[in-house]
């Protein structure tokens, strides 16, 4: 026997009783219960109940019975829609989800929807995906960025799954720095004059002016690897004027580039140029020697605490690092301070 629901405008649940407890929430893990065998459902399950022909009605406050068709289009607003369209993909994949408010969930993460592991309800006290809804068209503050699962629909109805992780790269590159190396500040490099070798085999400062062969390099430097070396002593020039070198060629924007590169550096990671990559770096956590190096890890594109992401652009880059084998990773910079942030591509 099909059931109908009753809409409650005050709580913004609809109301399902007879066995709605043992069909719905018991087995298939819809609602939180009421009293007795009732249960109350989010607009979204209940909609979802429609449409797969599981509940027959919800009758709304003027007694007028609903269908999935007429339900869906009282709802108001663009989320309730996108909303709907990953609800119904994850339950199709086997998950059980439910809002992520309380009483269907206690203690719920600040986000759309709590996903439970494949084989687990809201009862078990497990977690899988905190998820939050987008549209394509909905831009992200990065203020707003979680650990989680970010789920944008595009305007086809297509649906991308992101995993939203802390992500702090750390890596074992040590270079002993040498002291004082001549150099001279080019319009936008610098050029290092007979610096030791093991500053590009082992620490992979610059490039060799001489290319490939070469006995004793000299070294072309970026501003940003020159401006990390001044401050430290390792060539003769004053690190103020390097920065104003690289605050003229790039504007604010060489600031928070510089300091990525320092504490990557200061980690023991490599940040080395991602132009061909369209990132500020890609990185090596791991170098012992330039004539042994592996593929770098990371893409890193360097933004301010304040940016704002469109969805589009962060499917740009995480696809473009998936397809050269590696991460995609924001380093988002306040001040001196860096939140680190990492993007990849989810299949639930």
């Amino acid at each position: 026997m099909s059931l109908e629901g009753r809409y409650d405008d005050e709580a913004d649940v609809v109301r399902v009783g007879g066995d709605a407890r043992q069909r719905y929430h018991d087995s298939r893990g819809y609602g939180y219960p009421l009293s007795g065998n009732e249960i109350a459902l989010a607009p979204v399950e209940a909609a979802h109940l429609l449409f797969r022909g599981d509940l027959e009605a919800v009758v709304d406050a003027d007694g007028n019975r609903l269908g999935f068709r007429s339900f869906v289009a009282r709802e108001p607003g663009e989320e309730f829609g996108v909303r709907f369209l990953v609800y119904a993909d994850l339950r199709s994949r086997g998950f059980y989800l439910s809002p992520a408010a309380e009483p269907w969930i206690d203690d719920p993460p600040a986000t759309d929807f709590a996903v439970f592991p494949r084989g687990m309800g809201p009862g078990d006290g497990e977690i899988g995906y905190a998820l939050r809804v987008i549209g394509e068209r909905t831009d992200v503050p990065a203020d707003e960025l979680r650990k989680g699962v970010l789920a944008v629909v595009d305007e086809e109805s297509e649906i991308t799954y992101f995993d939203v992780d802390r992500r702090d790269p750390e890596g074992s590159t040590t270079t002993a720095l040498p002291d004082g190396c001549a150099a001279d500040l080019l319009a936008d490099r610098v050029v290092v004059w007979e610096p030791p070798v093991e500053l590009y085999e082992g620490g992979f400062y610059g490039q060799p002016l001489e290319g490939r062969e070469y006995d004793r390099p000299t070294l072309q430097c970026s501003l940003l690897e020159a401006a990390y070396l001044a401050e430290r002593g390792a060539i003769d020039l004053e690190s103020e004027t390097v920065r104003r070198r690289g605050r003229d060629v790039e504007g604010e924007r060489f600031h928070r580039r510089l300091t990525v590169y320092a504490e990557l550096r200061d980690r023991g990671v490599v940040p080395k140029t991602g132009y061909k990559f369209g990132a500020d770096f890609r990185t090596y956590a791991h170098v012992e020697s330039v004539d042994d190096l592996g593929h770098s890890e990371l893409l890193i594109r360097v933004h301010p605490a304040e940016y704002v992401f469109e969805p589009r652009d962060l499917s740009l880059d995480v696809r473009l690092a998936h397809g050269v084998r590696k991460t995609m990773v924001f380093a988002l910079v306040d001040g001196d301070g860096i939140e680190w942030w990492s993007l990849e591509r989810l299949t639930p």
